[in-house]
């Protein structure tokens, strides 16, 4: 390869971290197990950037028969070019699940194994869907990421980066929930109405909240920011910021000790 190719690939890499610690990985995997090296240099080392590496598997991973993985990564390259943000947004989250896991050895594992971020971006390219008026395929990426990881977003939720869907198994976020930046959240957590009323009716996560495993979050009601809300919990009526929140139905016991619930990860109460 031409040496000037090579330095200007590398003078990418180096202005995005995040890509260059998932090319690292990628490259220290396939060497250690080489059953892998054809599928990590098809999906990261042989992709130029984040973006088409991302583009790629989950494309793979959500294509069918009938709607192939060629004309999916069409539409996820689409939304990744039309709105920059997503890319950032899906770096941002790799940091947060590196960050927030101990069981995350690299950068390279959120994107190849952790169903919680695939589901999270699949997501992201839904809603720019959403927001485009194309509803009918937001809706398939929907059912599709509900089947394959477990987890049911809405692609009319608004939600913020750097969030960590830890397991992510039995998580829900209706159509009207807001989660801003920060959020970390377990299994089995559930962003919900309380009823069939119509119109917004979903909670608003502020940014810094902790939601244990199991936590149901029920109706238009606020978590404020740093908040924290223990594992089990029902949560009818809104939380303010720095509480914590435990029980059925949830009743605030206290103050939360850190400047953030959600980078602690920190289940007791």
């Amino acid at each position: 390869m031409d040496s000037a190719v090579v330095k200007n690939a590398a003078d990418r890499w180096s202005v995005d971290p995040v890509w260059s610690k998932i090319r690292e990985a990628a490259q220290a995997a396939a060497a250690a197990e080489p059953v892998l090296a054809g599928m990590l240099h098809a999906t990261i080392l042989s992709q130029s950037r984040f973006e088409g590496a991302l583009s790629y598997h989950l494309a793979r991973l959500v294509g069918t028969t009938e709607v192939p993985a060629a004309l999916i990564r069409q539409i996820f390259d689409e939304a990744f070019n039309a709105d920059p943000a997503i890319g950032l947004a899906a770096r941002a989250d790799i940091v947060a699940v590196a960050e927030r896991d101990p069981a995350c050895t690299s950068h390279l594992d959120p994107l190849l194994w952790f169903k919680g971020y695939h589901a999270l971006q699949t997501y992201r390219a839904g809603h720019w869907l959403w927001k485009q008026g194309r509803r009918a395929l937001a809706h398939y990426l929907q059912s599709r990421a509900s089947s394959l990881f477990a987890l049911d977003i809405h692609p009319g939720a608004v939600i913020g980066k750097g969030l960590f869907l830890d397991h992510g198994t039995g998580i829900v976020i209706g159509e009207t929930a807001v989660v801003e930046d920060g959020v970390s959240m377990l299994h089995g957590v559930t962003l919900g109405g309380t009823g069939k009323e119509r119109g917004d009716r979903h909670p608003k996560v502020r940014h810094g909240v902790l939601l244990g495993a199991g936590a149901k979050v029920l109706g238009n009601i606020e978590i404020g920011a740093c908040a924290k809300i223990a594992a089990g919990s029902v949560v009818l009526e809104a939380v303010p910021a720095g509480c914590t929140a435990a029980g059925v139905p949830a009743r605030i016991i206290g103050c939360v000790d850190v400047p953030e619930p959600a980078l602690e990860m920190d289940q007791r109460i």
